[in-house]
């Protein structure tokens, strides 16, 4: 008997192939935009917190100003030589210490040039960026106390300026200085906020300061902790210090930020997350937008069939049979849809991630819940135009024209 039915519900939406396929769209878009947007959400949040992890989970980044509503961080004096020193010999915590100043500039070399980001800082930057060079070398000590004219460049500059040549040991003009190359960084590609991380020349800060800034500001430390360390403990002693240093009377606040990557790789991680479950729960609107398209095509579908329905039950039929045909109908149409959105949804997400050089990370909890949320839907909405056809009188049911 059950088959009987359900080869009936399937002649009807033969019949009727063209609304049954109008019915079935919104399902499938429903479906299909859930299944994509938690998956790209997921290749994202991967991401992020992959390229937030190659800093180093035990790195912390020390910076002059408080950030924040209210909070003017450039009226905060910057770091000099002598904070950074007080760090290496006080901080019994840290494996390194780099101090980082930075400006834009102009980089040539022949006929080419481009403008990058020119960095200056310590042989320690390259341990607290885990940062190894794929040709050449680091600063030596006597590079680094008398500033002179070295630099050290990253894949992006390499190939850009000098293509197949290999660069170490010739001359760039960096702005209107003229630097030697020593080495070439190993390539790390595009950091999640979309900047290209190998677009920088650096150079011993001390050079920075005299050949182009003019002045020996320090704008960013950072500090690494050693393996094992408790970052917790070395930023409390980041803080105590520069207090003392700053002259910061007790109960004032702190004009100097110290941030743990750890932190705020759980909070990035965090946030993407939850703009994923959002992003999701919009999309999930669409599925009930295709409920009820079901639920209205169906009730159409019942007016249209009211003479049929009632020779059935005059010849019959039980209200429990015709109850059934109409319930599978709704069901067939949405767990079709469903297939078909899967199907959509898996797809769009693959062409996504490809275009957004995120990992394709497919979760099965989604596609199950996704799926079993359109057959759901279709039991539901197809319930009441099913109960109301089983229901017709088929005197008043044969009558109808």
């Amino acid at each position: 008997m059950f088959f009987e039915t359900l080869k009936l519900a399937v002649q009807a939406i033969r019949r009727n192939a063209l609304r049954s396929v109008l019915t079935v769209l919104g399902i499938v878009i429903g479906v299909g935009a859930v299944i994509a947007m938690v998956t790209i959400g997921n290749g994202t949040t991967a991401k992020v917190t992959a390229d937030l992890a190659k800093l180093g989970t035990n790195l912390l980044s020390v910076n002059p100003g408080q950030f924040g509503p209210g909070r003017a961080s450039s009226e905060a004096k910057p770091f000099n030589y002598r904070d950074v020193e007080a760090m290496k010999q006080q901080l019994l915590g840290a494996r390194a210490v780099a101090p980082l100043a930075q400006k834009t500039a102009t980089v040539i070399y022949g006929t080419e040039n481009r403008s990058t980001t020119v960095i200056g800082t310590s042989n320690d930057y390259f341990l607290t960026q885990d940062w190894d060079l794929s040709a050449g070398r680091t600063f030596l000590d006597g590079e680094m106390r008398g500033g002179r004219a070295v630099c050290i460049i990253g894949e992006t500059v390499r190939s850009k300026l000098f293509g197949r040549e290999a660069p170490v040991g010739r001359s760039l003009r960096v702005g209107s200085v003229a630097c030697e190359v020593i080495g070439v960084l190993q390539a790390k590609g595009q950091s999640s906020f979309g900047s290209d991380q190998d677009d920088v020349v650096i150079m011993p800060i001390r050079t920075l300061h005299r050949r182009l800034a003019g002045n020996t500001n320090i704008s960013r430390i950072f500090v690494s902790a050693k393996n094992g360390g408790e970052t917790a403990k070395v930023q409390r002693d980041i803080e105590w210090l520069l207090r003392e240093r700053r002259k910061i009377a007790p109960g004032k606040e702190d004009d100097f930020s110290v941030h743990d990557m750890k932190q705020i790789l759980q909070a990035t991680a965090g946030t993407t997350a939850m703009l994923t479950g959002l992003l999701g729960a919009v999309a999930a609107v669409s599925l009930l937008v295709g409920g009820i398209g079901i639920m209205n095509i169906m009730l159409v579908s019942v007016t249209e069939r009211t003479r049929e329905i009632g020779i059935r039950l005059a010849i019959g039929a039980l209200e429990s049979q015709v109850l059934m045909q109409f319930l599978i109908e709704a069901v067939a149409l949405s767990v079709f849809g469903g297939i078909l959105g899967v199907i959509l949804g898996l797809s769009l997400a693959l062409l996504a991630t490809m275009a957004l050089g995120v990992p394709f990370i497919v979760s099965t909890g989604i596609v199950l819940v996704a799926f079993a949320f359109a057959a759901l839907v279709g039991v539901v909405f197809g319930y009441f135009p099913a109960r109301r056809a089983a229901r017709l009188d088929p005197i008043e049911a044969l009558r109808h024209e």
